[in-house]
C-alpha cells in the first residue's frame, strides 16, 4: 500500500518538504510521517497539519491535490515512484538519482534540476529551467528521461550535459541555453534564441525553428541515431519521425559544437 497524502489546508505561503521522497518514507511509521515536520515560511509544522495521512513504510508516495506551493518534493529521490494528481510546485524531481515521478496536472520550474537518473513525466504543462543548471553551477541533468506533455517555460535543458527531454508543446526563449550535451526533443518547436551558447548536444525540432544567425545550415539528412532514440520512447507513447532534417551546426559564438536538427 502506498503512502497517501491528501490535502486538507492549502498553506498560505510556500511549503518546504525535501523529505517526501521513497527513500525516507520507506522506512517510517504512519505516525513518524504524520509528525514529520514542514517548514510553512517561517513556521515549523506538522505534516498532518496540512495533509490527511495514509499508508506506512512504502517506496510509492501518492499526493492528492492542488500543490503548486508544495517545494521540493522528491529531492534527490533514488527509488521507487511518486504520483500526483493535481498541481505540484518548483524543484520537483531536483537532485533526483533514480524513480519515477509522475505528474497527472502541472508543475512549476526547475523540474529535474540537475538530476543525475531517473525518470520525470508531466502530463500537462510546466515552467521554466526544466533539467536545467541552478545559478551558479556549471551542469545541468546529467543523464534521465524528462517528459512534458505540454509546454515549457524559459531555457529548458539549460547546461544539461546528458539524458533527454521531450517537451509536447511549445517552449519559450533560450531552451537548450548553453547546453553541453544530451538531447532536447521540441515536438511543437520553440520561441526564439534556441541554442544560443550551446556547446555540444542535440536539439530536434519537430516544427520550424527561428534559427540564430549564430547557427549555420550544413545539410539535410536522415541521422542514424534517431532509430535509438525511438526505441527508447516509444514505451512512453512518443513517437519520432525518422526525418528527413536540416542539420544546422553551432553556436558558432561560443565557438560551439552543437546541432539543431528541423524536421523537413
Amino acid at each position: 500500500m502506498p503512502v497517501t497524502l491528501r490535502l486538507k489546508r492549502p498553506p498560505i505561503v510556500p511549503l518546504e518538504a525535501e523529505f517526501l521522497s521513497p527513500d525516507v518514507l520507506a522506512t517510517l511509521s504512519h505516525a513518524e510521517i504524520s509528525a514529520m515536520i514542514v517548514h510553512h515560511g517561517k513556521r515549523r509544522l506538522p505534516l498532518s497539519e496540512f495533509f490527511d495521512v495514509e499508508g506506512e513504510r512504502s517506496e510509492d508516495l501518492v499526493l492528492h491535490g492542488e500543490l503548486h506551493k508544495l517545494r521540493w518534493v522528491g529531492r534527490g529521490m533514488r527509488r521507487g515512484s511518486i504520483t500526483v494528481h493535481g498541481t505540484i510546485g518548483m524543484h520537483l524531481g531536483a537532485y533526483m538519482r533514480g524513480g519515477r515521478i509522475d505528474v497527472h496536472g502541472n508543475a512549476g520550474d526547475w523540474i529535474g534540476a540537475e538530476m543525475k537518473d531517473g525518470t520525470i513525466r508531466i502530463r500537462g504543462n510546466a515552467g521554466g529551467q526544466i533539467g536545467a543548471a541552478y545559478r551558479g553551477a556549471m551542469s545541468g541533468m546529467r543523464n534521465g528521461l524528462i517528459m512534458i506533455d505540454g509546454s515549457a517555460g524559459l531555457e529548458v535543458g539549460m547546461r544539461m550535459r546528458r539524458g533527454t527531454i521531450v517537451v509536447g508543446g511549445p517552449t519559450r526563449d533560450f531552451t537548450g541555453l548553453q547546453m553541453k550535451g544530451g538531447t532536447i526533443l521540441l515536438r511543437s518547436g520553440a520561441e526564439i534564441r534556441t541554442g544560443a551558447w550551446m556547446q555540444r548536444g542535440t536539439i530536434i525540432s519537430l516544427k520550424p525553428l527561428q534559427m540564430m544567425p549564430t547557427f549555420t545550415y550544413s545539410t539535410t539528412t536522415t541521422p542514424g541515431f534517431l532509430p535509438l532514440l525511438s526505441r527508447h520512447l516509444a514505451p512512453h507513447g512518443i513517437t519520432l519521425p525518422t526525418g528527413p532534417y536540416q542539420l544546422y551546426r553551432g553556436d558558432r559564438a561560443v565557438p560551439g559544437k552543437g546541432e539543431i536538427l528541423v524536421l523537413a
